[in-house]
């Protein structure tokens, strides 16, 4: 039985369906839920960036994450999951290791995420955070495949 479960979530429909998925499995595991978002400030400050209003790009980065974090927050605890939340912030970097991190700091005891099943060319393009953790995550992983609507 898993007692910390690590969720990270961004505002995709395939991590809310993932979310979905999620709930059930706390719910069976009665653990400590702990959904995260990573939100890379560093985004903005190259190239270009004397063009833009750095500051307020990244609080709203940061406003967006938060909003996205309390809406999972609210789907789970319908669902009877107790969850805290936190906000990651890099600066540059892999998401994917910034999930692994703190999944490693909290501490967890299994990481719990949705991938988007990015394949061929888009895979190529956009990469996977799932896949980052999976291949890098010193502790279990699930994911839940969730297939794009076409």
């Amino acid at each position: 039985m898993y007692k910390r479960i690590h969720v990270p979530v961004d505002d995709s429909e395939t991590s809310r369906q993932a979310l979905l998925e999620t709930t059930k499995f706390c719910c069976d595991q009665c653990a400590k839920t702990r959904l995260v978002h990573v939100v890379d400030l560093a985004q903005f400050t190259w190239g270009g960036a004397e063009f833009v209003d750095v500051g307020e790009l990244q609080s709203n980065l940061r406003e967006t994450g938060n909003k996205v974090l309390e809406s999972a927050a609210s789907l789970m605890r319908e669902n009877g999951v107790e969850v805290e939340t936190a906000l990651i912030e890099i600066w540059g970097g892999h998401i994917a290791n910034a999930i692994i991190e703190d999944a490693r700091r909290w501490p967890a005891d299994i990481i719990v995420m949705g991938s988007h099943g990015w394949t061929g060319l888009d895979h190529l393009l956009l990469g996977s955070v799932a896949e980052g953790v999976v291949r890098h995550a010193p502790l279990p992983v699930l994911i839940f495949p969730i297939k794009r609507k076409k």
